[in-house]
């Protein structure tokens, strides 16, 4: 088993308890912008050490204060400044370098990732929570793909995600609208996956990580995998990769742990 010591962050907090590693976005003070400030740099320096260490099953991803994330940092919009300012050029290079990172980052996770949305997610914040494999919302979670309403284009890669998410139609409805909606109504349209009691967000992730985080880690890591190749593989390339996982995963001492246990269950 691997041990990788947790990485130094900047504006987030991270903590790893019975293979749980919980991301808590922590710059309320700016409603838990992406940009101009480190957030950035910490979601991809934990996406990196999840993929090292062995002792991690699941990855939560939630906000601390009143937002999950509100995106984009408007002020330095309205001021040409931070990751806005330049040219053409510099501006697309700032996005390469800066924000796009993200998801290409969280898209190479080996473990679940559930995104615990305890308040408005807008914007790239909405983008960043529909990269996590599950959303349970809180029901004072909000949602908006807002970026026609400044001008701007989902630049951080959430057109690509929302479609595949909840299919092109209701995408484009909600990219093209810019309209924010209330968790229920993402609920309707599969963003989310539930909806709870703000007091319960976190409880009630708890217990779906635990679900996940119970299963044999190596095969979690596979299917996982498995997941993300299946939307983009023909059917017999994908057969052949589960048959090559599937062999992996019997010469796993954790397989035969597992079907022990299925035994012992069944005789007794």
């Amino acid at each position: 088993m691997t041990t990788v010591p947790l990485p130094s962050l900047t504006d987030a907090r991270l903590t790893l308890e019975a293979r749980v590693a919980t991301l808590t976005l922590d710059r309320h003070d700016v409603r838990n912008a992406l940009t101009g400030t480190g957030l950035v740099d910490d979601i991809v320096a934990v996406a990196e050490w999840v993929n090292r260490c062995d002792e991690v099953s699941v990855l939560v991803i939630t906000g601390a204060g009143s937002a999950f994330s509100a995106g984009g940092n408007v002020k330095d919009m309205a001021q040409r400044g931070g990751d806005f300012a330049g040219d053409v050029a510099e501006v697309a290079e700032r996005y390469r370098r800066g924000i796009q990172r993200i998801p290409l980052a969280l898209q190479g996770v080996e473990v679940p990732i559930i995104a615990a949305v305890n308040g408005p997610a807008i914007g790239a914040g909405f983008d960043l929570a529909n990269m996590a494999d599950v959303r349970i919302a809180s029901d004072r979670a909000k949602f908006g793909e807002t970026f026609l309403n400044l001008g701007i284009i989902p630049g951080d890669g959430g057109a690509w995600f929302l479609q595949r998410l909840i299919g092109y139609q209701r995408a484009f409805e909600l990219t093209l609208s810019g309209r924010v909606v209330g968790a229920e109504e993402a609920r309707e349209y599969g963003i989310v996956l539930e909806v709870v009691a703000h007091d319960a967000l976190l409880s009630r992730v708890g217990e779906l990580a635990a679900q996940f985080a119970a299963q044999p880690p190596k095969a979690t890591r596979l299917t996982k995998r498995l997941m993300k190749q299946g939307s983009r593989m023909e059917l017999k390339d994908f057969l052949d990769l589960c048959a090559t996982f599937q062999g992996m995963c019997h010469n796993e001492p954790e397989h035969l742990d597992a079907v022990n246990r299925m035994l012992e269950k069944m005789a007794r």
